[in-house]
């Protein structure tokens, strides 16, 4: 049997026969699809999303699961408590359990499924549309911290150790840096200066003694739903890098890919600036819903949004002086392409640190 047909199988509904299974999304780490089953001897028809874990990215899948099922159970009840939250409309995808009532499916070559519920009537944008949309992703994103805020930390597993903690990728890029074989070109030059006259602020989220939190770890504007109808977002998914870290490294990754309407893959990396109107709007918005946030915390939403820019510039830099062994790429230069637009953008958050420390304090 076709092992997708029988993962699929696994899950649906005893009573169901599995109709169709086509693939769903555009997601690049887990195979994703849309499984159609129908009720034997009725016309009646359902849906379940289905996934296959990448486990060379998820080398711990069950912790993955483990971390999903501990947010689902956590943010139910919250919804369940919270009227005001519930009439916003907010959902989240719920774990079907296969039909031996386990979480997941291994098949008979180790692959790891999972089966979600599908949230219905939504829609997705790679790119924030207008000052709206962009209060709209802050408000999501603020949601979604807010409904996990009293979740300890202790019950979620590191499911990507390192990941975010930016002295750790500069231990790598000068470990790199000693063996790489890369040309100096001018652009190479450039972003060998940039990381190091910005060497010394690598460290101000890890030094700040800030509190752990259960965070999403991928807050792209993409894995936000919104509603086809109302246009509001109604959920945050692909969670399977919900984990123990800082609020801030959502916070600015969300700012980071939501505010340089060029785009992470434009050519012309000089042109590239951080938009103060999106960037306002996001953090209002952000900041309306995330009313959990310490006073220290706060304090250091700026190093946030400087920092993740410069952070995933550094791992593309790294990836570019090792060969590219890390990050698909499509040319050669391509992830030195794509450091300099994140150094561009880190660049450009500097130049407008007093105005966006306004934002800040106003919001």
């Amino acid at each position: 049997m076709d092992l997708i047909q029988e993962a699929a199988e696994q899950f649906a509904p005893a009573e169901a026969t599995v109709m169709s299974v086509e693939a769903f999304g555009n997601g690049n780490i887990n195979k994703t699809y849309l499984v159609a089953y129908r009720y034997e001897g009725t016309s009646d028809t359902g849906t379940l999303i289905l996934q296959r874990i990448n486990q060379a990215v998820f080398q711990k899948p069950a912790l993955v699961m483990q971390n999903l099922v501990a947010f689902v159970n956590h943010v139910e009840v919250r919804l369940t408590a919270t009227a005001d939250k519930g009439r916003r409309g907010w959902e989240v995808p719920l774990v079907i359990p296969t039909c031996t009532g386990a979480d997941h499916f291994v098949d008979s070559e180790g692959g790891f499924w999972r089966a979600l519920t599908l949230i219905e009537d939504v829609e997705t944008f790679d790119t924030i549309r207008d000052l709206r949309h962009a209060r709209e992703v802050g408000e999501a994103l603020g949601m979604f911290h807010c409904l996990i805020s009293d979740l300890p930390p202790a019950r979620l597993a590191d499911t990507l150790p390192g990941f975010h903690i930016t002295p750790e990728y500069l231990k790598q890029y000068d470990q790199a840096l000693k063996t790489s074989q890369a040309e100096d070109t001018e652009g190479v030059l450039w972003c060998k200066a940039f990381v190091e006259s910005h060497r010394a602020g690598a460290s101000v989220l890890e030094d700040a003694n800030l509190p752990v939190r259960p965070i999403h770890g991928d807050p792209k504007v993409n894995n936000i739903l919104m509603d086809v109808t109302m246009g509001h977002p109604v959920s945050i998914v692909d969670l399977d890098t919900v984990k123990p870290g800082l609020v801030h490294y959502d916070i600015g990754d969300c700012l980071r890919s939501g505010c340089n309407r060029l785009g992470e893959e434009t050519p012309d990396w000089k042109a590239v600036t951080f938009d103060l109107g999106l960037c306002q709007e996001l953090l209002r918005g952000y900041l309306s819903e995330a009313t959990f946030l310490t006073d220290l915390e706060r304090a250091h939403l700026f190093d946030a949004v400087r920092l993740l820019p410069f952070e995933l510039g550094m791992r593309f830099f790294t990836d570019h002086l090792n060969g590219n062994v890390y990050f698909t790429a499509t040319h050669p230069t391509h992830n030195l392409e794509r450091a300099l637009v994140q150094f561009q953008l880190a660049a450009s958050v500097e130049a407008q640190e007093a105005e966006i420390r306004k934002i800040i304090i106003d919001a």
